[in-house]
């Protein structure tokens, strides 16, 4: 997996020059630095209490949402990212924003190992599960990160949404609903997804698409129990040429588009107690 990982390690940090000194707006840097918060709507009002509690952000990016957690009263908050451009861009609003936030820069499937502790919450939101070429192996990162009892908060972008050819003038079929790990989906895109017409030096990158099916039976089998599961008609991106503005900085589907699920979200807290016996990671299957 070595030669994909390094590619979106590249990527993202070209990604992470760009959205640091974002001229577009879609980050809301200042707002963040004034003590705001750029969480979305969903995020703030599904994520339940963080009032006084330890959070951990993975795959925090430049740590934005990880000060916005902070703001809005989080006790303690760590934010983890594998990309140094990243994590310096994060540290450095931290120190402007005099926010008292930890960064760490690890790999993913490192955290454990990285962090060397336990938190009440993990915040994992927009653009994460699909970077990553083993979910159930992610769910086993989020369960060690967790005390027992400790929740997940989980917002991202609807598989459905994934297999559809995101270049087509209308919604189009293109991909197998789950990916193999080792036949990922190949990308080369020169521009970021902010608006910035800034050229990635970078601009190839690899995603796998995974299943809800596949991240829910993650979760209950590194011993997390589903405290919600939701579907929802826009996402924070425009993923589609043709989706419109939907709300604040939400994107959906025009009147004329039959409607799909744009993303998801997910609750699942931690038991005190065991996994679950009967149920096992799927068999593979043509590589996956």
């Amino acid at each position: 997996m070595e030669p994909f990982l390094g590619a979106n390690r590249l990527n993202w940090d070209d990604r992470a020059e760009l959205h640091s000194t974002d001229t577009t707006g879609s980050y809301h840097i200042e707002n963040v630095l004034a003590g705001g918060s750029n969480l979305y709507e969903l995020e703030t009002r599904e994520v339940g209490d963080i009032v006084g509690k330890d959070i951990v952000h993975l795959q925090c990016h430049i740590g934005l949402d990880t000060i916005s957690l902070k703001n809005l009263g989080a006790g303690s908050v760590t934010g983890l990212d594998f990309s140094p451009t990243a994590i310096a861009a994060a540290r450095d609003f931290a120190a402007k924003a005099g926010t008292n936030v930890r960064f760490v820069e690890a790999p993913l499937f490192e955290a454990v190992e990285a962090l060397g502790r336990t938190f009440d919450i993990a915040y994992v939101t927009w653009g994460s599960v699909n970077w990553l070429d083993d979910v159930f192996r992610w769910a086993r990162v989020v369960a060690d990160l967790l005390r027992p009892g400790g929740r997940l908060y989980l917002a991202e972008g609807h598989p459905l949404m994934f297999q559809c050819d995101r270049k087509a003038a209308a919604l189009e079929f293109k991909h197998d609903w789950r990916t193999p790990i080792a036949r990922p989906l190949a990308w080369n895109e020169e521009l970021t997804y902010t608006g910035d017409d800034r050229i990635l030096k970078h601009p190839r990158y690899y995603e796998w698409i995974h299943p809800v099916s596949d991240v829910v039976n993650a979760l209950i089998s590194a011993g997390l129990t589903l405290d919600f599961l939701n579907e929802h008609d826009t996402v924070s991106w425009q993923h589609f040429s043709f989706a419109v503005r939907a709300g604040k900085d939400m994107y959906g589907l025009p009147e004329n588009s039959p409607k799909i699920p744009m993303a998801y979200s997910i609750g699942a807290t931690k038991r005190s107690v065991g996994k679950i016996p009967y149920l096992v990671t799927p068999k593979t299957i043509e590589g996956h």
